[in-house]
């Protein structure tokens, strides 16, 4: 469970370590089944929060794991050192993905540290609230579309060519692709649009045997809330759920795991909700 939320804030893109309550993302927790044994996985934001957990669960069941992330380096240092505590290889690659050069860099670094890609997660994001259309930037919408859509599109196009039959690409949508927030304006539109970019691509790669899906969490407590939220706004996050909580990025791993592993092989073009209750249509 998770505890009520006090209200806080963290200067963008934030970090783990002045979460209140801390966030749990399966360290205790989540065991393996080496239902990716041997494979090699590419998760981008891997730093902290969803990707994190995600890193976690796919090291303990056998992946070996490249971690891309921003800037914040103590996290991502510390996302690799429970990948390594698996016993699994991780490789860390900093930049903004953003920019064209940085997604050729870890694609290239995954293969040249593993010699394919077997699993791409595409959940780094940028999000920030606005009151009004008006005080929207015309640079943090691009921002927006750059780093959530754009850098997706670019790191599919580019892992694609090392992918072999049996791949998984799982890209991070949100409940907000359904049901868009008023000032989440910037964020929910990109959401859509990887959901069915997800769907699309999909229904695509299905005759050469790669996957494509997409996850769709509910409110998720991570550094991503406080850094880009207004503090009032983060004070009590997620009781709007039907479970009256936000998720802990340990309760969404399991089902990238599902959605990365052989056993998934009929699942494709679908948004799999973890909302708390709170229904995808």
């Amino acid at each position: 469970m998770t505890d009520t939320i006090p209200s806080q804030q963290q200067a963008p893109p934030g970090s783990e370590a002045p979460l209140h309550p801390p966030a749990d993302h399966g360290e205790q927790s989540y065991v393996g089944h080496d239902r990716l044994a041997g494979k090699k996985a590419v998760i981008t934001g891997a730093d902290s929060g969803i990707g994190r957990a995600v890193a976690i669960a796919f090291a303990r069941e056998g992946a070996d794991v490249l971690i891309s992330y921003l800037n914040e380096d103590e996290d991502a240092r510390e996302t690799a050192r429970w990948v390594e505590e698996a016993g699994r290889q991780a490789v860390l690659v900093p930049g903004d993905l953003s920019r064209g050069d940085t997604v050729t860099e870890v694609v290239d670094r995954a293969v040249s540290e593993f010699g394919r890609i077997d699993i791409l997660v595409n959940n780094a994001a940028y999000q920030r609230s606005y009151d009004s259309l008006e005080s929207i930037p015309d640079g943090e919408w691009q921002m927006h579309m750059d780093t959530n859509l754009t850098a997706m599109f670019r790191l599919c196009k580019a892992a694609l060519p090392h992918m072999q039959e049996g791949a998984a690409i799982i890209n991070t949508s949100s409940v907000n692709s359904d049901s868009p927030k008023p000032t989440l304006i910037p964020y929910s539109v990109t959401k859509a649009g990887i959901a069915n970019f997800s769907a699309s691509l999909g229904a695509l790669l299905a005759p050469r045997g790669v996957r494509v899906n997409s996850v769709a969490p509910g409110p998720v407590w991570t550094p991503l809330i406080p850094s880009t939220m207004p503090a009032d706004d983060v004070e009590g996050f997620g009781q709007q759920t039907p479970l009256g909580r936000a998720a802990q990025p340990a309760e969404l791993a399991p089902v990238y795991v599902m959605l990365a592993s052989d056993e998934s092989s009929f699942v494709i073009g679908a948004r799999v909700a973890v909302t708390g209750g709170s229904p995808v249509l």
